[in-house]
């Protein structure tokens, strides 16, 4: 069947989540972009800095496991709609804070509530898309997280530097419900949804598993029997904290090493990199997805697809030997492309193996374990980097911290490769 004279409405879909990403991540990130200013004007340390992360970390965690299961029983639909809703408010909520206690109040409630995003749009993903396209969904809509990091500083930048840094978190956090209108009006199961063809709804089906009308939710008892499980969960283990890594402390190692005035460029060199990272996110996702096209075992594609960009990560060790700004942020920028198309690939992995009313208790576990990873991590950045600091050498500190992301995807990879070598489908009943 060819899929190009079908109908595209799933793409519309993909839009939509496309867009819901971006503006998570945007809301995520004000925090990162402004470390300078805010550090300033209530007197963090690195620690401190380190704390607010582990807050959100520790949060989204917990909202990742409970969002998972929420999800799989009232749909992705309200299920996203809920997510959007409280973190759209505990974004602007951060506008309103006088203290270091406030943020960590705001930061905590907001990584809860962010947490919604990626089990919804996994399991929205698994709903209408056959396995061959999955991938190529979930990279294009992952590539929010990149959008999001080039226009964010922009907005960030402009509305702090124009209207003070209060206004940069209100303004973004109102975003989320304009999304909220086209995402109530738009979206739909393919079942239920009139402008669906049925030429394009059977293609949506092609290759997935005939599921109950009422299919029950999984327990998480069974899921965590299974090896599957523990192939995503220390994929996301070993690699999100990396991620976070770079989403919350680039700012600060290119205004510290590399003394760049972020504000005054509009965040420049971080637009540079995540607008490299965007080819990454949807060329990961096209990867996998074209292999199989061209007739490899689903497996032997993600798997082989995942390696290499596991190798694509290694080069960030060298970064420690370059002192031009501009060598050091190819090398983030090729990290930073090769996390992203790993990232779309491992979520794909997901609905590979499971069936979908299990998809989003799975995504939810494993980024339970991702943020868990993500919560400890800044425990040694913070810890790390004030102990360089204070003896003049904070560099130091960051060349530890990147060759520790160097080799994170290699042994993660090892890691799945242990526990779902074939990635066989799980069979739950």
């Amino acid at each position: 069947m060819n899929s190009t004279t079908l109908g595209k409405y799933r793409w519309r879909v993909c839009a939509l989540l496309f867009v819901a990403t971006t503006i998570n991540y945007v809301d995520r990130q004000v925090l990162g972009l402004l470390k300078g200013d805010l550090s300033r004007e209530f007197n963090w340390t690195e620690t401190d800095y380190s704390n607010l992360v582990m807050a959100f970390s520790a949060a989204y965690s917990i909202g990742l496991l409970g969002f998972g299961r929420l999800i799989d029983k009232i749909g992705s639909k309200l299920g996203y709609g809920v997510s959007i809703v409280i973190w759209s408010f505990s974004a602007m909520a951060h506008a309103l804070v006088r203290s270091t206690l406030g943020f960590g109040v705001v930061r905590s409630i907001l990584g809860l509530s962010e947490a919604g995003n990626f089990p919804a749009a996994i399991k929205a993903t698994a709903e209408w898309f056959p396995k061959r396209e999955r991938a190529l969904a979930t990279g294009i809509f992952n590539s929010g997280a990149n959008i999001a990091a080039v226009v964010g500083p922009v907005m960030v930048y402009w509305l702090a530097r124009n209207h003070g840094w209060r206004s940069a978190f209100m303004w973004t956090g109102a975003i989320g419900f304009v999304w909220l209108l086209f995402w109530w009006i738009y979206y739909e199961l393919p079942a239920k949804h009139k402008k669906l063809s049925k030429e394009e709804y059977d293609y949506i089906h092609s290759d997935q598993e005939e599921e109950a009308i009422k299919p029950q939710p999984v327990k998480w008892g069974k899921l965590l029997g299974v090896r599957q499980t523990w192939a995503f969960v220390f994929g996301k283990l070993l690699t999100d904290p990396v991620w976070w890594f770079f989403l919350f402390w680039l700012p600060g190692y290119l205004e510290s090493i590399f003394h760049v005035d972020l504000k005054a460029n509009l965040g420049l060199p971080i637009i540079v990199i995540y607008s490299v990272t965007s080819f990454g996110s949807i060329g990961g996702g096209w990867l996998s997805s074209h292999l199989i096209k061209t007739g490899w075992p689903v497996f032997r594609a993600r798997k082989v697809s995942m390696l290499i960009f596991a190798v694509c990560v290694v080069p960030i060790l060298f970064i420690q030997y370059t002192t031009n700004l501009w060598l050091a942020i190819a090398l983030i920028s090729l990290a930073t492309a090769a996390h992203q198309a790993w990232s779309a690939t491992i979520f794909t992995t997901a609905s590979d193996m499971f069936p979908k009313r299990a998809v989003s208790s799975v995504v939810g576990i494993g980024g339970m374990a991702g943020s868990i990873g993500g919560t400890l991590f800044p425990i040694v950045i913070g810890g790390m980097l004030d102990h360089y600091k204070l003896i003049g050498n904070i560099g130091v500190g960051y060349n530890i911290l990147f060759t520790m992301c160097g080799i994170a995807y290699l042994l993660a990879w090892g890691v799945m490769h242990l526990f779902a070598p074939r990635m066989e489908s799980v069979k739950l009943d």
